[in-house]
């Protein structure tokens, strides 16, 4: 396949296939950014109400910049990978005060802007400014490992580099953001991982991968990573209406999220005995002070590197102990923004009784 032929094919298809999405077309490097961020790690389908919650909260980067943080992790609840939002936040406060508002108009520049990667610098540069700068990610790869042979995992610098360098090649001067574009619509839509609709397929007369029936082969499969089980237990220490919670500020996993008192072990606490002996050692409430009302089944969250194993131990405090928790109504838990499990746990209240 000659590149001049890919690019023309491809720029042609983007022209005639539109994807509709409220982004899609967008201008404004603000909206360009904000939607890139929220679709990292995130399908389209899910990651819609996000950028339209956003736009709607904060419609300029002078809003998200004046935002209070935890205001944006509460908007961002749900998401995952809460540095993003950090970094958002972060990068929204740093354009207005150093930058007047004003969003770099170049590549390079806006690679120096934190959270802001290769892939979202070249975002950004073509769909905002023009400039011919390819995106690269996951669909781009796979289009171009198919088409053209590229037979690598793309895990060392030197074969990210060598795709960039080829993705770069192929785009076209006179329309950069509709080259952008149709590739990576041309990838989430036709050269798809699995179901991939080789016979309706532009490229499908001098594809590699069709040629060698390599398509379920290429991209090459990146190593996998080694996941890690955690298992914790959430201690839902309850007064009255009010409620115990604090807030993550270690840098792990839901920083800057809020979260009941948490225990880590390594299994599980389902046993009213366990839970008895390990709160006693571990918070200094005498038994005479708490009574364990429930327990909750164990639900499971799947991280990138992690798997968690989660329970709520219901307590009621019978009289006044000291901590330095935040107490806080049950009728505000929703102001605050929680880690997903939580939340799937406060919306779904199944409880084993007295852990039984």
């Amino acid at each position: 396949m000659h590149k001049k032929e890919f690019t023309q094919l491809l720029t042609a298809w983007g022209q005639q296939n539109d994807r509709p999405m409220p982004w899609k077309g967008e201008k404004n490097p603000y909206f360009i950014w904000l939607s890139e961020i929220i679709l990292q790690q995130t399908r389209v389908e899910q990651g819609t109400k996000y950028f339209l919650a956003f736009k709607e909260n904060y419609p300029t980067v002078f809003d998200l910049a004046s935002a209070n943080e935890e205001d944006v992790l509460k908007l961002w609840e749900g998401l995952g990978y809460y540095s993003r939002a950090r970094n958002l936040h972060f990068t929204a406060k740093y354009i207005v005060s150093e930058l007047d508002g004003a969003f770099p108009d170049n590549f390079q520049d806006l690679l120096t802007l934190k959270g802001i990667g290769a892939y979202t610098a070249s975002a950004i540069a073509s769909f905002a400014f023009d400039i011919p700068k390819a995106v690269v990610d996951g669909n781009v790869v796979r289009v171009l490992s198919r088409v053209f042979g590229v037979e690598n995992t793309f895990q060392k610098a030197q074969e990210k580099k060598e795709m960039q360098e080829l993705a770069d090649s192929l785009i076209t001067k006179k329309l950069p953001a509709i080259y952008n574009q149709a590739i990576m619509d041309f990838g989430a839509q036709v050269c798809t991982p699995k179901n991939y609709s080789c016979d309706d397929c532009i490229f499908s007369k001098n594809c590699f991968a069709n040629e060698h029936d390599l398509q379920s082969v290429l991209p090459l499969k990146k190593k996998k990573v080694k996941i890690k089980k955690r298992y914790f237990s959430f201690l839902v220490i309850k007064q009255g209406n009010m409620v115990f919670l604090e807030k993550r500020e270690k840098q792990d996993i839901w920083k800057g999220l809020y979260q009941f008192p948490k225990m880590e072990r390594e299994e599980t606490l389902i046993d009213s005995f366990e839970i008895e002996e390990e709160v006693l050692k571990t918070w200094d409430i005498k038994s005479k002070e708490y009574c364990i009302e429930n327990v909750s089944e164990v639900f499971i969250q799947s991280l990138t590197h992690q798997k968690l194993f989660v329970n709520f131990i219901e307590i009621n405090l019978i009289s006044e102990i000291k901590h330095s928790f935040i107490n806080t109504d049950i009728d505000f838990l929703s102001k605050f923004a929680f880690p997903k499990i939580i939340n799937v746990y406060l919306s779904s209240k199944k409880f084993l009784r007295n852990g039984k």
